[in-house]
C-alpha cells in the first residue's frame, strides 16, 4: 500500500500516469477519499500529458486517523507539502474541491513556489459573508452515523447527502460508485467532524488571496447549495490572475457530465501558464 510519512503522519497516495511534466496534485474535500476524484476524471487529466497524484487527507480513508488531535487547515497544508517532499515533487498544478479548494488556496498563498497553477472548485475564501450554505442542507450534511451502521445503510445515507447537496439532475450511478468506494476503504465520522472543525476554526484567506500571483482558475456550480456560488465569485475577485467559470446545472459535486468543460478549462490554465507548449503537442 503506497504510504508516505509526511508531517508526522502517514498519507496514502496514488500516482496515475507518468512522464516528465509536473503533476496534477488533487486535494479532496471534507470527508472525501482520494477516489472521490474518480478514474475517469484522473484519466482525462493524464491525457493532458501530466501525471496525477491523488491522496487521502488526514482522518480519511487509508491515511492516519487522529482521534485525539485538533488541527487547522494549515496543518493539512503542511501534510500536503510533506507529501510533495517525500514524492520529490518540486511544484505541481494544484486542484482542490470544497475543503480541498481551501487547502489548495492556502498552499498557494504560503508556498507559491510549489504551486504552478491553482484550480479551486466549489470552494470559498473563509469569509463569513460569502459562500454560506442553505440551513436545511447543513442539517442533512450533519446527520450522524448510527452506531453499528451496516454497508447498505451507510451507502444510502451517503446518497441522501448527495441528493441534498449535489446537482439537481443527480448522477446516481456516479454517487453510488463514490459511496461504495468510501465504505470499502473505511468510514470515520469522527475524522470528518475533526476536518469540519479545522475548516470553521481556520482564519479566512482573503488577505493572502489578494496578494496571490499564482495563475488561478475558480470553478463553481451555479446550483451549489452547500457553498454558495458567491464563495467562488469572491475567490476570483480577490485573485488578480484568475478566471472564474460558473457552471449551470452543477451543485456541490463533480459529476462526469461536466468533466469535458472542467478539464478543458484546466488545460487552458496550464497552457497559459507555460505548462504545455506547441512542441509538446506536436510530440
Amino acid at each position: 500500500m503506497p504510504l508516505v510519512e509526511a508531517n508526522g503522519i502517514e498519507l496514502y497516495y496514488e500516482r496515475l500516469g507518468d512522464g516528465p511534466r509536473p503533476p496534477f496534485l488533487l486535494i479532496a474535500g471534507l470527508g472525501a477519499h482520494c477516489t472521490g476524484y474518480d478514474d475517469a476524471f484522473c484519466d482525462a487529466l493524464v491525457e493532458l500529458g501530466h501525471p496525477v497524484v491523488r491522496f487521502d487527507n488526514r482522518d480519511v480513508g487509508l491515511s492516519s486517523h487522529l482521534p485525539a488531535t485538533a488541527y487547522l487547515l494549515a496543518d493539512m497544508v503542511a501534510d500536503t507539502v510533506g507529501l510533495m517532499d517525500e514524492l520529490e515533487i518540486d511544484a505541481a498544478h494544484v486542484v482542490g474541491t470544497s475543503m480541498g479548494g481551501m487547502i489548495a488556496q492556502l498552499l498557494a498563498i504560503d508556498h507559491p513556489h510549489r504551486t504552478l497553477t491553482l484550480t479551486s472548485i466549489m470552494s470559498s475564501t473563509g469569509e463569513p459573508d460569502v459562500g454560506q450554505a442553505r440551513p436545511e442542507v447543513l442539517t442533512a450534511l450533519l446527520e450522524p452515523a448510527p452506531e453499528g451502521e451496516d454497508r447498505a445503510a451507510a451507502i444510502e445515507r451517503g446518497l441522501r447527502t448527495a441528493r441534498a447537496i449535489g446537482s439537481p439532475d443527480l448522477d446516481v450511478e456516479y454517487h453510488m460508485r463514490r459511496q461504495v468506494s468510501f465504505w470499502e476503504r473505511g468510514v470515520d465520522p469522527g475524522g470528518v467532524a475533526r476536518q469540519a472543525v479545522a475548516v470553521v476554526s481556520s482564519a479566512h484567506r482573503a488577505d493572502g488571496l489578494r496578494e496571490l500571483s499564482v495563475p488561478t482558475l475558480v470553478i463553481h456550480g451555479a446550483e451549489d447549495p452547500l457553498i454558495h456560488v458567491s464563495g467562488g465569485r469572491r475567490t476570483a475577485e480577490l485573485v488578480a490572475e484568475s478566471r472564474f467559470v460558473e457552471i449551470a446545472g452543477m451543485g456541490h459535486d463533480l459529476p462526469p457530465l461536466h468533466y469535458p468543460q472542467i478539464v478543458s478549462e484546466i488545460a487552458a490554465l496550464v497552457a497559459n501558464a507555460g505548462g504545455i507548449t506547441e512542441e509538446d503537442d506536436a510530440a
